[in-house]
């Protein structure tokens, strides 16, 4: 399955022309290697893989795909630009895409399911392809209208762009490589992790109509988006870790910045929807079966 060719699709249709910054990202990472290393740089790129990953899960996901909170326009704008800081294109591509995702999860019709295509596809080849250029802008009414994020959804790569700058400028050429290059791909593979590997690995506390699976290293990696059968199952909930031991970052975050009233109205699933379609372990279902039988 992990090199399987997509129903459909073929691997052709690939543009490796427009994808040449994406592929010349990951051979500058090899630059860490030649390049000095010390504690500054360090600090500096964990502080820009979490503030562009705090962009992509609180923004670009449970902002923009699903409007799990509200927020001034001001602060939208913010969020989409520390989305876009992480060079996933725009706010508009990305939240439609996913709600695609939403909409036909881990059916022929899901984006990068990897049970209907492969580990590859769902990863990183989806995004790769021509087909999956474009997006479908009447998926993302609620948000075309606003102009300033029709600009960063044009040109997304800005804010990354100055993002690099700033870190040459600050602290040279080490800065650069591990601040910016080497920040932006473990923030792209964290990210494309969900997409793949959160259908394949780790465990359901809920009957989805999907495979979506909870992991907690990948809710450590993704401040919180390695819940993701709990996200499938109450999509619309600005929480994605449902209890007190399901660490979610973003959402801590998110909570912070509502005592200040940046951002309010976290939604957040009741008691009903935490109890709704609990999957039983198989070991007590046995137990019920013959008691019932008995």
């Amino acid at each position: 399955m992990f090199l399987t060719k997509p129903v459909g699709i073929s691997y052709y249709a690939h543009n490796w022309a427009k994808n040449v910054p994406f592929i010349l990202m990951h051979v500058a990472c090899l630059s860490a290697l030649f390049v000095e290393f010390s504690w500054q740089v360090g600090l500096l790129c964990v502080g820009n893989y979490f503030l562009r990953m705090f962009g992509i899960t609180a923004g670009y996901h449970r902002y923009f795909s699903h409007r799990a909170y509200k927020t001034s326009r001001w602060f939208q704008f913010v969020l989409a630009w520390l989305g876009c800081s992480a060079l996933q294109k725009g706010p508009l591509w990305w939240a439609s895409h996913h709600r695609e995702h939403h909409k036909y999860s881990d059916t022929p019709a899901d984006p990068h399911s990897p049970h209907r295509t492969s580990f590859w596809w769902s990863h990183v080849g989806w995004i790769l392809s021509e087909e999956h250029t474009p997006y479908d802008d009447k998926n993302i009414q609620d948000f075309t209208k606003y102009p300033e994020i029709q600009f960063l959804s044009n040109y997304h790569y800005v804010p990354g762009v100055l993002l690099a700058v700033i870190c040459y400028l600050t602290m040279g050429l080490s800065g650069l490589v591990w601040g910016f290059f080497v920040s932006t791909i473990l923030v792209y593979h964290c990210t494309f992790f969900i997409n793949s590997l959160s259908h394949l690995i780790g465990y359901k506390r809920y009957a989805t109509d999907d495979e979506s699976k909870n992991s907690l290293v990948l809710a450590l990696l993704t401040m919180g988006e390695g819940w993701h059968n709990n996200h499938h199952h109450y999509q619309s909930s600005a929480n994605q870790g449902f209890y007190w031991w399901e660490i979610d970052i973003s959402y801590s975050i998110l909570v912070v910045l509502s005592w200040f009233g940046i951002v309010w109205d976290l939604r957040k699933p009741n008691d009903k929807a935490l109890n709704h379609k609990v999957r039983v372990p198989k070991s007590k279902k046995n137990k019920r079966e013959l008691v019932s039988a008995g």
